[in-house]
């Protein structure tokens, strides 16, 4: 079934989410033994989730669209500059997020920024390197056909190369996708207003009832949002 796996992992996603709801984490926490303390109301967990996402797709956007950038650059500069382009993109994922956070603090302050710096560089190798080895894979025959029936060099891209190329380029970016939702909860350790937040808490507190909360709402996201690529993959192969 072609959506059978987003299907899946939208299930997934929404259960998760619904653990997250005070009364039902409330109850899980009471069952698991955690220390339970004030739980995270409603309003206040859709508030950061939508914070939370907002910050996600930004960076997620900033490194597809950079990596889409630079791998079709690689791809079509030649050997030389490939090296150069894999030595950036391996340089900008060589230091973990959090690292990446604290260096950027005291240049860009508090808040969102340092976070989405942290998502864009990490999510940019997997992209890059994707669409670069995808689009060198395509034939220079299948090329040099779409050339002798009269396309121009962007119809053969958009044609013939981009469809090609596109299965390992969506694997990328769904990768990228979930990083950045999952990795977008360590904003809060900057004091950008994420699902980090209650997870630092509930560590700070002893709060297994805001740990538990905030996990779940995490990983609900990720899940939905690997979902919604997964989705939206099975309807451009079609």
């Amino acid at each position: 079934m072609r959506f059978g796996p987003a299907i899946a992992s939208a299930a997934l996603g929404l259960v998760l989410g619904l653990a997250s709801l005070p009364g039902i984490a409330a109850a899980i926490a009471s069952a698991l033994g955690l220390p339970a303390g004030t739980p995270l109301g409603l309003e206040r967990l859709v508030g950061l989730a939508r914070a939370h996402m907002v910050l996600a797709l930004s960076g997620f956007a900033l490194a597809g669209g950079l990596g889409l950038g630079l791998g079709l650059l690689a791809a079509r500069a030649g050997a030389r500059l490939r090296g150069t382009v894999d030595a950036l993109a391996t340089a900008a994922q060589a230091a973990p997020p959090v690292v990446v956070i604290g260096l950027a603090l005291p240049v860009l302050g508090f808040g969102a920024a340092p976070t989405l710096l942290a998502l864009a560089l990490y999510g940019l190798m997997p992209v890059t390197r994707a669409t670069a080895d995808a689009l060198a894979t395509v034939a220079p025959e299948v090329r040099g056909a779409a050339e002798a029936i009269g396309l121009t060099p962007a119809q053969v891209f958009w044609r013939v190369d981009l469809p090609l190329a596109l299965p390992p380029i969506l694997a990328a970016l769904r990768v990228v996708m979930v990083t950045a939702v999952s990795t977008a909860a360590i904003g809060a350790l900057a004091g950008a207003p994420t699902l980090g937040t209650p997870i630092v808490v509930g560590l700070q507190n002893q709060n297994g009832l805001s740990l538990l909360q905030g996990t779940a709402a995490v990983a609900a996201l990720a899940f939905l949002a690997d979902a919604l690529v997964q989705a939206a993959g099975a309807l451009l192969r079609r």
